[in-house]
């Protein structure tokens, strides 16, 4: 990757005319582009004022359509001025499919670094770009508001407001869904038996190594919590566990419990709408927690770990399955684009801050393994889905939906596979009073 100081200046005469040493004049679109990566373009950008940069066979692009999409990339910072854009219509991109544009977002990952220029040069771009375009104006409706505005649905991470913020992200269509996730309906990290392996193969092989791993027997009883559609529900349930799911989503539970009818597992399965915090059955053998703990803020895991454990019998098995950070210092609260439009509320902290929760809670973690490279593959096959009934998809949500889907999963693909998050499943044990357990195997007793 070229650096800045191992490259001559490619934009000289931009940079000089910021400074004042040409005629004042405003700056074109393209030179204030130029200008802020340094002359670093990967793609090739044109703009509604004629002004073009980056490389002319470049092979994607980004075109600037209209003055709205200047104020939104001037008054947001980091991805959500971009998003703002993209979303709403005023920047498109070429070269890339809208429901898959992973290949676009490498290049602006691995080349495009923007840089703060002098006070001089800085004071010009603004003079270029206009103080009309610096006043802030109404994003797009598919955003949700700022985190300090949505008070008014409640304190973070209270009830009401975990509602809301999974009704924002998961009632969007079940149907939209269905042409995402595809038969399976599972909207977590899949786990593949092999690099070749299928969506759904590798969806229905995750469900086995949950269910080994909790050491389900025919008779027993199983919690899965934050169930979405119900799949680890009728996984069980088809091998004689009786299994109870619970989700906040009113879509997902009228699917799962669709689903549930149509395989004839009522007999052993369910799934309730409501807070997991309203349950008051206990004595349960294993609980599984897949894909929730992102919703559940770092500061109440303590809390969320008793309560799943005041739900086990002793002996019973806890598997906890999220995304996480790759170290355990950042901060947790997602921000930008992610928080706005795809996870509003959401947290991720490393797994050591996981575990440390879990011990503290009076669980005895028994194992835990990291699965990164598979949600990198498992959000690849779900923007391939996208693609393919990417027609549907819009005439179901719109476009600006099927675009932040687009633009989400790629997204996440490429953080999946730098490393920046990963994907942690974590095993504990309730032990008895005396802190004993059942008679666990002395080693891992489920296959990889």
């Amino acid at each position: 990757m070229t650096t800045f100081k191992d490259r001559p200046s490619a934009t000289t005469e931009t940079a000089k005319a910021a400074n004042g040493t040409r005629e004042e004049r405003k700056l074109t679109l393209a030179e204030i582009l130029e200008l802020l990566a340094e002359g670093r373009l990967p793609l090739r950008f044109t703009a509604y004022d004629g002004s073009s940069a980056g490389p002319p066979d470049a092979p994607f692009g980004l075109e600037l359509k209209s003055p709205r999409g200047t104020t939104y990339l001037a008054t947001a910072r980091g991805d959500l001025g971009l998003a703002r854009a993209y979303i709403a219509g005023d920047l498109e991109i070429h070269g890339v499919h809208p429901g898959d544009p992973y290949e676009l977002l490498t290049a602006l990952a691995d080349e495009l670094v923007f840089r703060m220029p002098p006070p001089r040069a800085m004071a010009r771009i603004v003079r270029s770009i206009g103080v009309e375009h610096l006043r802030p104006i109404a994003p797009p409706p598919q955003e949700a508001p700022p985190r300090w505005r949505r008070v008014a649905e409640g304190l973070r991470h209270s009830k009401a407001r975990d509602a809301e913020a999974i009704h924002h992200h998961y009632d969007v269509s079940n149907t939209f869904y269905e042409w995402v996730l595809g038969p399976s309906m599972t909207y977590t990290c899949a786990c593949y038996p092999r690099v070749d392996a299928s969506l759904d193969e590798a969806q229905e092989n995750k469900y086995r190594l949950v269910f080994e791993k909790l050491r389900l027997k025919p008779g027993d009883r199983l919690l899965d919590v934050g169930c979405g559609w119900g799949g680890m529900v009728r996984y069980a349930a088809r091998r004689g566990i009786r299994a109870t799911g619970v989700t906040l989503s009113r879509e997902q539970t009228t699917w799962a419990r669709h689903a549930i009818a149509e395989e004839g597992l009522t007999e052993l399965a369910e799934v309730r709408h409501g807070d997991y915090r309203d349950l008051e059955a206990a004595g349960f053998d294993a609980v599984s927690s897949i894909g929730l703990l992102e919703h559940i803020g770092v500061r109440n895991y303590r809390s969320y770990f008793r309560f799943l454990r005041s739900r086990l019998r002793p002996g019973g098995l806890l598997l906890n399955h999220c995304i996480t950070r790759a170290d355990n210092r950042s901060r947790p609260s997602t921000r930008g684009f992610i928080d706005r439009y795809v996870f509003p509320d959401g947290e991720l902290t490393g797994s050591g801050r996981i575990i440390t929760e879990a011990q503290d809670a009076g669980l005895e973690v028994l194992h835990e393994e990291n699965l990164r490279p598979h949600y990198a593959m498992t959000l690849r096959d779900w923007c391939a889905n996208l693609v393919e009934h990417w027609d549907e998809a819009v005439a179901e949500v719109g476009l600006p939906t099927a675009k932040v889907w687009g633009l989400y999963m790629a997204g996440s693909r490429l953080a999946f596979e730098a490393g920046g998050i990963q994907l942690h499943q974590v095993l504990a044990v309730k032990t008895d009073d005396r802190g004993g357990v059942d008679d666990l195997p002395l080693r891992p007793w489920w296959t990889p």
